[in-house]
């Protein structure tokens, strides 16, 4: 099971969060089959998500990011509840394509860069938040600071990897997202911007044992950083019958008649995970009554 840190600084001027996703994205790659590349890209989204939808209070708040850049992974979803537990798919899992120039897994190519990343945040709210930034680099980290910065005006530093074995599997995952809070001087963003750049990379820390309390304290080193919140999470779906049964019944009367007419058995597949639905003739015109 993953987990994310939360630390503030000493002085109130900056707070993170940390997370090891490793098994999160494992879990992910499982269920999907994803190749190395899309691996990569989906990991890190569902990483970003899982650190941003933490954040929310209410039990039933979700976050959801798609990243829509034209590439042939198409779009990639991540969706997090309150508690930092995450569901995800890409719309293509299997995509091959050549090494980028530092001779890194391309995801910037897999997903592509000519697109938006969609900020959709549902709080209980009559109708939930939608916003979205042009993407600037496919990376994903560099997207998710972008729109911090664009649409919600608060300075924040993202870093996210993903590191796979030639056997496909995940080898480490993880991240942090730090923000400069109200009242911070000028000066603290370019300290942490040289803190975080002299360090090692998030997967490497990760590889080599490092656990996200000590990312926290590389992070926000000079910061006196305190801990103020430990969380666990894990790769959840959150689908059952029943909001299939709403999804259907979606569809209206008439095409579900249509629908039993032409089928005996309808089957229906999560996008998230391996679970499949079957509905008779019969139970398809309950549905329709």
């Amino acid at each position: 099971m993953g987990k994310i840190i939360s630390a503030i600084a000493r002085d109130g001027a900056c707070a993170c969060k940390c997370i090891d996703s490793t098994d999160i994205v494992y879990r992910a790659e499982q269920i999907h089959q994803t190749s190395a590349v899309v691996t990569a890209a989906l990991g890190r989204l569902l990483t970003a998500a899982s650190l941003m939808g933490v954040s929310f209070k209410g039990d039933n708040d979700s976050l959801t990011l798609r990243l829509s850049g034209g590439g042939p992974s198409g779009s990639v979803i991540a969706v997090s509840d309150s508690r930092g537990n995450v569901r995800g798919y890409p719309e293509n899992p299997v995509v091959e394509i050549p090494l980028n120039s530092y001779g890194k897994l391309d995801v910037a190519g897999a997903v592509g860069r000519k697109g938006s990343l969609y900020v959709m945040k549902d709080t209980g709210t009559k109708e939930p938040y939608i916003g979205h930034t042009p993407i600037v680099s496919g990376e994903i980290a560099e997207d998710i600071t972008h729109y911090y910065a664009m649409s919600e005006q608060i300075p924040t530093v993202c870093a996210l990897g993903v590191l796979v074995d030639t056997d496909l599997t995940v080898i480490s995952a993880g991240g942090f997202i730090v923000q400069l809070l109200p009242g911070a001087p000028d000066e603290t963003i370019d300290r942490l911007e040289k803190t975080i750049n002299a360090l090692p990379s998030v997967t490497s820390l990760l590889k080599d044992g490092a656990a996200p309390e000590q990312l926290a304290a590389l992070v926000l080193e000079g910061f006196e950083p305190e801990i103020v919140g430990e969380f666990p999470v894990e790769y959840r779906c959150s689908c059952t019958r029943g909001r299939v049964e709403r999804a259907l019944l979606s569809m209206g009367r008439n095409e579900l008649k249509k629908l039993a007419r032409q089928q005996r058995t309808t089957e229906v597949d999560c996008h998230f995970c391996p679970k499949e639905y079957r509905f008779n003739r019969e139970e398809i015109l309950a549905l329709a009554k």
